[in-house]
């Protein structure tokens, strides 16, 4: 047989089985494209110079590596499927003559021209699509990156290497399929179906265990850390318990129905149910896939959202000005901040470096841990038997908190407190502050609590894994009474007196920088250079845009990471409703065209046929959006972590993408199910 006759065999198979192979071949290019651009980023020298290029490093990478298991799992699939499809096809080609070994050749052939067409093509696509990814990773970092060039000769290489392999494992695979077949086996192998698959009462009772115990750890934590520890434990019981439940909550529904004979001996009943429980064991596997890939597109794209667009309430709260000082002072050892000095210093630097100071504004707050006993209203200072509930607990004073927040300062008596945000439940109108000292009582201080104010975001929007308490007192006088209390119980872990400098500028970001890295190279270089601002323990300097790169390459890094393998799994969901319905219709077909020829009409076909597609697509993602309900908790806690407090950003996310999801699958269940009906019919 001549050499020649091979590659036109295998073209004209593709060709033949167009259906089948496109959407492999552009899988194919679109992975190879996601993964190019993700290798591409990770390797370009200009990230290496940029400000924050650890995290776009770190995100990419993890990018590839999970694009990397996906692509795997989606092409052996696929793969698999479209063998299972042409076992026909390739025992005809047997019976016809050509051995193993001529089957084999044309195979070869095949993965090489979907090599050619798919890797190759994906990399064209990735050159292109980098560049755009480039500008779309620039407008998320808000920050220029010198990006070298869009193509990378080491991605290129990597990328093609990774799916050459997966290609040549598929060939082995289909390779090694053919060799232990026989010719009858691989002519009607398309037509082989399954036997009708038994209810496994077992694999259900387990999967609403897990699924039951998955929704309890999400609803039930708050504790942002546990929540951390615990939610892959819960991704874990959910995914178990959607695949359990698929294939045998699904099969035992439908038989329960079967059972029904009111509802089972009406035309479209019948036909959907049998039909459906006809092969439902594959069919709830590729279902329960369906979900949970879509439940992991909406909470990839919806948490990375929450944490961008909450970036910028975080930098505002946690930087109120473009040049914040943070000095600590510890009266025990005679230290004090000379506030006028250090107002001096700070203008006369920054005129130096040409910089004009437009605003300074100074505040002093103590900051320590405490212990809430609502029962008792009080907080515990130095209690080592009650470690449960410590909440980082902020006192300042009436007029401090009206500088720092822009708010009018509360009228306090001696002996008065205002509450700032929430307070734990349980709380009266007065509060007891307690200090302990190896279990004995050392002191008091006790407030009535005569207001309450709105919540000071400097002291509340931080990345503490529990709500911090803030309290307003009347005066100075006040706020030392409340240091010695717990100076003497906590004695050297006694916090010192905090004291914050805001200093607003007039100039650019970039500028801002600078300035924060002229006044290290002074501190360096010149050891009086703090000579006039009193004595103190540390003195630490930050910038507003300076913390804002480091925010958003962070924000932007995660959220550009949930859009390319949003859409990665997006592409993996939307080809196995593809396929599956592709392998439904052929398998419909045949049963739909005897159902004509014993008298079924063409409006009770197509009622049927809608009937049994709109179950097929709509039950994923209506379980998915279950998912993402319980799942709400575990992100939002989770999320604290990363200072995003503010539920309703949360909730506006998750609900906006719910919604976007929903309109891209609607869109997906149009065109797959034309491509079904044009089968069966």
């Amino acid at each position: 047989m001549r050499n020649g006759l091979y590659p036109k065999l295998a073209a004209r198979s593709m060709r033949q089985n167009h259906r089948f192979f496109v959407p492999y071949l552009l899988a194919l290019a679109g992975l190879t494209a996601a993964f190019y651009v993700m290798a591409a980023l990770v390797s370009d020298p200009g990230v290496l110079t940029m400000r924050g290029f650890a995290y776009v490093q770190v995100m990419m990478s993890i990018g590839m590596f999970v694009a990397g298991i996906l692509s795997a799992v989606l092409l052996l699939y696929i793969n698999s499927f479209l063998m299972k499809q042409r076992k026909k096809e390739l025992g005809l080609y047997n019976i016809l003559g050509m051995g193993k070994g001529n089957i084999a050749l044309i195979q070869c052939w095949e993965s090489l021209y979907t090599a050619l067409i798919g890797i190759v093509g994906g990399l064209v696509l990735g050159v292109v699509f980098h560049k755009l990814a480039a500008i779309g990773l620039v407008s998320l970092l808000q920050f220029s990156i010198p990006f070298h060039s869009s193509f990378s000769l080491p991605a290129m290489l990597m990328t093609a290497v990774f799916f050459g392999v997966l290609l040549a494992l598929a060939l082995l695979l289909n390779l090694f399929r053919v060799r232990l077949s026989k010719p009858i086996e691989l002519l009607h192998g398309g037509s082989v179906g399954e036997k009708e698959p038994k209810t496994r009462w077992l694999m259900a009772v387990i999967g609403v265990l897990a699924m039951g115990a998955g929704y309890f750890i999400a609803v039930t934590t708050k504790d942002p850390t546990l929540a951390m520890l615990l939610y892959f434990l819960a991704v874990l019981l959910v995914i178990i318990g959607t695949y359990c439940l698929f294939t045998a909550g699904s099969i035992a529904l439908l038989k329960l129905l079967r059972k029904n004979k009111g509802f089972y001996y009406q035309t479209g009943h019948f036909i959907g149910v049998s039909g459906m429980l006809y092969r439902m064991k594959r069919n709830a596997v590729g279902l329960a896939n369906i979900c949970i890939l879509s439940t992991m597109v909406m909470v990839m794209i919806s948490g990375t959202l929450a944490l961008y667009l909450g970036q910028g309430e975080i930098i505002a709260a946690q930087y109120p000005a473009s040049f914040n000082i943070s000095v600590s002072y510890d009266p025990a050892q005679s230290q004090s901040l000379d506030l006028d000095g250090a107002k001096a210093l700070v203008e006369c630097f920054a005129r130096e470096q040409d910089v004009p100071v437009t605003d300074f504004r100074a505040v002093e707050y103590l900051r320590f841990n405490t212990a809430p006993e609502p029962g008792d209203s009080r907080l515990d200072v130095g209690r080592t038997d009650n470690t449960s509930d410590k909440r980082a607990t902020y006192f300042i004073t009436a007029d401090d908190y009206a500088i720092l927040t822009g708010n009018p300062a509360p009228a306090l008596l001696p002996g008065e407190a205002a509450v700032c945000g929430a307070f734990p439940d349980g709380f009266g109108s007065t509060l007891t502050l307690q200090g302990f000292r190896d279990g004995a009582e050392t002191g008091s201080e006790s407030f009535d609590l005569v207001q309450t104010l709105p919540a000071v975001q400097h002291f509340t929007i931080t990345f503490d894994m529990k709500t911090p308490l803030c309290l307003v007192v009347a005066d100075q006088t006040a706020l030392d009474r409340v240091w010695e209390l717990q100076h003497t119980a906590l004695d050297y872990n006694a916090a010192n007196i905090s004291a914050d400098l805001l200093v607003e500028l007039d100039c650019t970001n970039e500028k801002e920088i600078d300035l924060v890295y002229a006044w290290s190279d002074a501190v360096i270089e010149d050891e009086h250079f703090f000579d006039g601002t009193g004595d103190w323990g540390s003195w630490r300097v930050d910038s507003r845009a300076e913390m804002a790169v480091d925010g958003y390459a962070m924000a932007g890094g995660f959220l550009f990471l949930g859009i390319v393998l949003g859409i990665v799994f997006l592409m993996a969901t939307v080809l196995i409703i593809y396929y599956k319905q592709v392998s439904e219709g052929y398998e419909d077909q045949g049963r739909f065209e005897i159902m004509r020829k014993v008298g079924l009409s063409q409006q009770q076909v197509k009622s049927s046929i809608r009937g049994q597609v709109l179950i097929v697509f709509f039950l994923p993602i209506l379980v998915a959006a279950v998912h993402i309900l319980f799942d709400f908790n575990l992100v939002a806690r989770m999320l604290t972590m990363f200072g995003v407090r503010n539920v309703m950003t949360v909730v506006l996310c998750t609900g906006g993408t719910l919604a976007a999801f929903l309109a891209v699958y609607a869109v997906v269940y149009l065109l797959t199910a034309r491509t079904y009906y044009k089968i069966v019919k």
